[in-house]
């Protein structure tokens, strides 16, 4: 296959919310207390709600600028680019970068809500959680027909209401919904605890698909005070590898039938090595550990249930045989630090080049359609999908990274860095 003619499909972007998201969305009681959005003195861009000051931190949204600029200091939207957080400039950098659909977890409210779910009056948070999820369907995905999978937070401190915003959204057609991949770390039971049934039997019985990011637990892997940040960066995945264990040893895959979950943005080359341990530990260990898998193997069970996702795993897609290729799909991450933003075709064909053209179309488009309900082609004719046929409509993208100084912004210092403490104050 040409790189031309690949359709690519990304199961993982980002959205930076823009002011005025929820004008309009909310009960008038709650209008007054919504998140506003405030330009700092400091030159800086925040979110506040409640008194307190939620940033865009500047890893999250650097894709056209140099990397020797990027950092975790809190940033503005003008040092974004403008695609970052408006839909009509998204897609003309989607366009560019020859990327048809794009599926955007959300930002200040972070990964799954929590945000909201800290909120005291749970009444307003409720409100909140909808006008968030209608101003995502609505208003991000809806000006765009055919180019955006939706994609919802959850009820996260009520099962019973989480249960009721999966079916309320799966009418506006939104299958997808973002869920920590440890939520015992932001004080709710965990995935081995049956609270959470209400919320596995709607996404199951809707077709939903449960997305866990890595970082929704509001932690990432640290090994110690001293360890450079390199560190951090390199054991992100194994946040989603804890979660795929405790996925697969709890009972939610196998009581709920019809459930599927992605692994979103933690890579696939780890994969064959765990399902070679599960299986392992299932055959030597079951008789006395209680799992009962009947006649399927963990792996299995895996293969079966899992979705998964990487931005750039050549290892991964070199071993593909060990994993199922009808569930593996591909991601772009744009805006953040690791996307493969404006040449992310390129960067693919690397190690697509001699995968045969029916498992590069399940990787970059078809499983990523079917699982989620996408279909763009009901909208968009297939052969303006096309990664060569995108690009021909965005000729006028500048795509060069350009500097603060060329954007007219003065140089800001470096922020200190707390790695223990970069995610726990957002618990």
């Amino acid at each position: 296959m040409q790189i031309e003619d690949m359709i690519l499909v990304s199961v993982d972007d980002h959205v930076v919310e823009p002011p005025g998201m929820f004008d309009g969305r909310l009960p008038a009681k709650y209008q007054e207390v919504a998140p506003e959005f405030i330009h700092k003195d400091d030159g800086t861009d925040v979110w506040r709600y409640h008194g307190a000051e939620i940033p865009n931190i500047g890893l999250n949204a650097v894709v056209g600028r140099p990397p020797e600029e990027y950092g975790i200091e809190p940033s503005s939207l003008a040092e974004m680019r403008a695609g970052c957080y408006d839909v009509t400039e998204r897609v003309r950098d989607m366009n560019a970068n020859g990327v048809l659909g794009s599926m955007c977890f959300p930002s200040f409210v972070q990964f799954c809500g929590q945000l909201f779910a800290r909120t005291q009056d749970k009444d307003e948070a409720l409100a909140m959680v909808r006008a968030y999820n209608d101003w995502h369907i609505e208003g991000w995905c809806g000006a765009a027909p055919g180019r955006f999978i939706p994609l919802s937070i959850p009820v996260l401190w009520d099962a019973d209401l989480a249960a009721d915003e999966v079916r309320r959204v799966a009418k506006k057609g939104c299958h997808a919904v973002t869920f920590s991949e440890n939520p015992e770390k932001l004080g709710w039971p965990s995935l081995h605890n049956a609270h959470w049934d209400p919320f596995w039997k709607a996404c199951s019985d809707e077709h939903t698909v449960v997305c866990m990011h890595i970082g929704s637990s509001s932690q990432l892997v640290m090994t110690s005070v001293e360890a450079p940040l390199d560190v951090m960066i390199s054991l992100q995945p194994m946040n989603i590898v804890q979660a795929a264990a405790d996925l697969i040893w709890s009972p939610v895959l196998r009581k709920f039938p019809d459930l599927r979950v992605a692994l979103s943005e933690g890579g696939i080359g780890w994969i064959p090595y765990l399902l070679e341990r599960i299986d392992y530990v299932y055959q030597h260990h079951h008789k006395w550990t209680g799992q009962d898998f009947g006649d399927m193997l963990p792996s299995q069970v895996f293969h079966e249930k899992i979705i998964t996702c990487f931005i750039d795993d050549a290892f991964g897609v070199d071993n593909r045989r060990y994993l199922n290729v009808d569930n593996i799909t591909w991601e772009c991450d744009y805006p953040h630090s690791d996307s493969t933003w404006p040449q992310s075709p390129e960067a693919a064909m690397k190690y697509l080049h001699d995968v045969s053209d029916d498992e590069i179309n399940k990787i970059t488009h078809k499983n990523a359609m079917r699982a989620f309900q996408y279909d763009p082609f009901s909208v968009i004719a297939a052969e303006d999908c096309t990664v060569g046929a995108l690009r021909a409509q965005a000729t006028d993208v500048d795509t060069r990274n350009i500097s603060r100084a060329e954007r007219g912004l003065p140089e800001r210092e470096r922020a200190s860095i707390d790695l223990f403490n970069l995610t726990e104050k957002d618990k």
